[in-house]
């Protein structure tokens, strides 16, 4: 993500700070969607991770239980650098053996049971307390200023950002998003493979990106590591194609093309809220509002008789996520967001191929709220901190939130609320 997204708080300077100096700085708590009812085939268990991904963690899991990761239910994930409680279910076991299920970076709070498997997205939202260290102002200070901007979010929103996760490490699937959308295979092949930046890239990658971009294709392939299985099949097909870029394109895992188009909606849903900073909480004639209830949008036909529900956050204005099915706006709204969509000039050709990858189209409220927030400081072993907790919904980044505290979006790391 761009660091040049503006702030709703610009006006307020930054405290600076890192976050994730160990895992227990970032511990998030899901909130479920629904409560196990205490009856069904399902065991239903709270699990605690530290230092450990989902995946590994479900791995880990099955295994000690002797049954197979598909198995086993989740509604979403978390990453690794953090302390994280989140449920997860299995069908058909004894509740006992997975109350036994324990090890350094994995433990199992407490079980119930339940009618159905857990998916992805059975949740509510998360609870976060994260330790901000090595601030640039004094202790007291930073949580005066935090507190301040946190009284502000609360009232007006977050800006509703897509993540840096969202563009990948090398900060370019938006643009590897719209050669899909195009079928631009020339363009596809140049950026997945290719255009090596040694501010992003490792040593062993700039060189493997290096040597694509002088043609070298067999000996790119062979100079990847390992585990960047996607780019070494496709320059294995392009060296056999004589350099038919087309080839790389279709070697190229579908599941993979849709990150790419959903980062490439991303990109626009982040340019389009830019745009209407800092006026995320004012309805303008031509929106479509989100109602925070039920996420059902409606045109705003009057915004002076709607804005009194936006102040109360019950709606939203949005932004789009673009796709065959996205609504236009019109009016005031219009002339703002239609100028950035219509600037990509796709066809009815693109809009096919992203529905094909999953993107039908459709709109997102351009803040989000949080709740519960609360502001302490404290010392430990490792020096002062500032103590921030504070409730979001399913798929609101925390780290969005931070950066308006710190005003720093360089330092923004991986998120541990990926929805998938």
């Amino acid at each position: 993500m761009p660091d040049s997204l503006p702030f709703l708080t610009a006006g307020i300077a930054g405290v600076g700070g890192v976050i994730k100096t160990r895992p227990e700085d970032f511990f998030v708590e899901e909130l479920p969607l629904y409560k196990p009812s205490g009856a069904g085939t399902h065991v239903y268990a709270l699990i605690e991770k530290k230092g450990l991904g989902t995946r590994e963690a479900l791995d880990r899991i099955a295994r000690a239980l002797n049954v197979s990761r598909r198995d086993i239910g989740v509604a979403g994930l978390k990453d690794a650098q953090a302390v994280a409680r989140q449920w997860i279910s299995i069908e058909h076991i004894d509740p006992h053996l997975v109350e036994q299920v324990s090890t350094p970076e994995v433990r199992v709070v407490q079980t119930d049971r339940h009618t159905n498997k857990l998916k992805p997205g059975h949740l509510r939202g998360n609870r976060f307390v994260i330790r901000l260290r090595k601030l640039a102002v004094p202790l007291p200070q930073a949580a005066q200023t935090a507190q301040e901007v946190l009284s502000i979010l609360s009232r007006r929103g977050v800006p509703n950002y897509f993540g840096p996760q969202r563009f990948g490490n090398h900060q370019d699937n938006h643009l590897l998003g719209k050669a899909v959308a195009r079928n631009d295979a020339a363009a596809f092949a140049d950026l997945f493979l290719g255009r090596p930046r040694e501010d992003l890239d490792s040593p062993v990658v700039f060189e493997a990106r290096k040597l694509y971009d002088e043609g070298r294709y067999e000996e790119a392939a062979r100079a990847w590591p390992g585990s960047f299985f996607d780019q070494r099949r496709a320059l294995r097909a392009l060296a056999a194609g004589k350099g038919n870029k087309k080839k790389v394109f279709y070697t190229v895992d579908k599941h993979l093309k849709a990150l790419f188009i959903s980062a490439y909606q991303s990109d626009l849903f982040n340019r389009v809220l830019a745009a209407r900073m800092p006026n995320i909480d004012k309805l303008l004639l031509g929106d479509m509002a989100y109602k925070h209830d039920n996420g059902a949008c409606f045109r705003v036909e009057d915004p002076q008789a709607e804005q009194p529900r936006c102040d109360r956050f019950e709606i939203s204005p949005t932004g789009p996520l673009l796709g065959g099915r996205t609504t236009k706006l019109t009016g005031p709204a219009g002339e703002i967001e239609n100028p950035v969509l219509d600037g990509e000039h796709l066809n009815d050709n693109d809009y096919r191929q992203m529905k094909h990858l999953g993107a039908r189209g459709g709109r997102r409220p351009l803040r989000f709220q949080p709740r519960n927030a609360a502001v302490t400081s404290g010392g430990d072993d490792l020096g002062p901190y500032l103590e921030l907790a504070f409730e979001l919904d399913a798929g609101c980044y925390a780290t969005t939130l931070l950066t308006e505290i710190t005003k720093d979006r360089t330092a923004e790391p991986s998120e541990p609320d990926e929805q998938e």
